[in-house]
């Protein structure tokens, strides 16, 4: 076995675990190929949360068997420990293999001695990141929230997170090789709660062995670190959004003004049915703090973002329309909507699946039109604004293309310094917009 060949499906978690098993594949000698036709070995981080995901997972795998039945398939991500999809693939599959045991890969494909020895944590394999700019850092794996619709608690277990030595270890390694943008993300980033086992000190922060360090300690000794670079978080649970976060953020310079706080639904009826923990008017108070705060210490360009389920069984009209209003007075600049599919295992799956795609398909429509609205609203704003953009190369246009601070797309009219300043930073002046999108020129 020589070479190695990555598919990678779902969430930025699995994009982050794809950087460390491939950093793994590698360090035991095996190359990674440009097509998976080419590979010996492929290796599918899957994702469960929807079953489109997990459809597409089905239509791969007889596809690469079809093109070489010779080629070993490792599976991995959410659908590892499925029981029912182990024996429905079995016969194609060679190896199940949860993505906190990657260190075990060594003996079941029998690499040489020469493998590299690692503990049984993941997380600290150095990944070998897709992007020389911007880099996912895990700060930790797995949630126990439950919320009825979710599988994350069966796929990745109760929540697990990383040493701050160690997350710290990675951002300072990515700091020294000019990384601009940390992406700091978990299933529940902001649940962050570790208990000290040594003393920490790092600039003006000092904390004793055995005091407990929680998120709002996190993102204040990152911020605290030298360097050009600025952070993100996600995703965060709305019941975590605390008070001293809220009044936190707004006071560090590197971190971003966007937040990504899900809500899922705007009727307290189906919130309680998804064991969310927060009603309508919980989270519109959340919302509205982090307005507050945030035009407090004079950062008015936020940008709040959020996920949304349409279809949840016994979703009616009114409920539906509790999500509407929701969406309609908090004017989110983007929302990540997706029509309920049933998830095995989960609570929801013993309730009925009672409204057909036709009309998910409508109501996901009717959100879509609302979120076009408040966005080119929030968009327009920004018209005449100088911003900071992170340069991330040309579409297939030729047009360079990057984001903001607050996470707007922007594309920028050409101008040849630009191509200096792709993986970095370049002032741009903002000229017109559309709904999910900016058009800048340089300063």
């Amino acid at each position: 076995m020589k070479s190695f060949f990555i598919i990678t499906i779902g969430c930025q978690m699995n994009k982050s675990d794809s950087e460390r098993v491939c950093s793994f594949l590698e360090d035991n000698a095996l190359i990674e190929t440009k097509t998976r036709k080419e590979a010996d070995l492929i290796v599918l981080v899957t994702c469960g949360v929807r079953q489109k995901a997990e459809d597409r997972v089905y239509g791969l795998i007889n596809k690469i068997k079809k093109d070489n039945s010779k080629v070993k398939i490792v599976l991995t991500g959410c659908l590892s420990k499925r029981k029912d999809v182990i024996k429905r693939l079995e016969d194609r599959v060679d190896i199940f293999l949860p993505i906190e045991n990657l260190a075990n890969l060594s003996g079941l494909l029998n690499f040489s001695k020469r493998s590299k020895a690692y503990s049984k944590d993941y997380l600290k394999i150095r990944p070998k990141y897709n992007s020389f700019f911007s880099a996912f850092v895990p700060i930790g794996n797995g949630c126990n929230n439950f919320c009825s619709y979710c599988v994350v608690p069966y796929a990745r277990g109760r929540e697990v997170y990383r040493d701050i030595f160690d997350i710290l270890d990675e951002i300072k390694y990515l700091i020294k090789n000019n990384y601009k943008e940390l992406n700091l993300i978990s299933q529940n980033v902001n649940s962050y709660q570790i208990e000290l086992e040594k003393d920490l000190k790092i600039n003006n922060f000092f904390y004793k062995r055995g005091s407990v360090l929680n998120f709002v300690d996190l993102v204040k000794i990152i911020d605290s670190l030298e360097g050009d670079f600025w952070v993100r978080f996600s995703s965060s649970h709305p019941k975590d959004m605390n008070q001293k976060l809220i009044e936190i953020l707004p006071k560090l310079d590197k971190f971003c003004e966007h937040i990504h706080l899900p809500v899922q639904c705007g009727s307290d009826k189906i919130l309680k049915l998804m064991n969310r923990k927060y009603s309508n008017r919980d989270y519109r108070i959340l919302i509205e703090k982090i307005h507050d705060n945030y035009i407090k210490n004079n950062k008015k360009n936020l940008s709040i973002t959020t996920d949304i389920i349409v279809g949840f069984p016994s979703e009616d009209k009114d409920d539906f329309e509790y999500t509407k209003k929701l969406f309609q007075d908090l004017k989110f600049d983007m929302a990540y909507i997706a029509r309920y599919s049933v998830r095995p295992g989960t609570e929801a799956s013993n309730m009925k699946d009672d409204l057909g795609m036709k009309e998910k398909a409508d109501r996901e429509e009717i959100l879509m039109d609302i979120l076009r609205k408040t966005s080119l609203k929030n968009n327009k704003k920004l018209i005449g604004k100088k911003l900071s953009v992170l340069i991330d190369g040309k579409n297939k246009k030729g047009e360079f293309f990057g984001k903001t601070r607050n996470n707007k797309l922007v594309k920028i009219k050409n101008d040849k310094n630009i191509d200096l300043f792709v993986g970095g930073f370049f002032e741009v002046k903002i000229i017109d917009c559309i709904d999910f999108g900016l058009m800048g020129e340089s300063v």
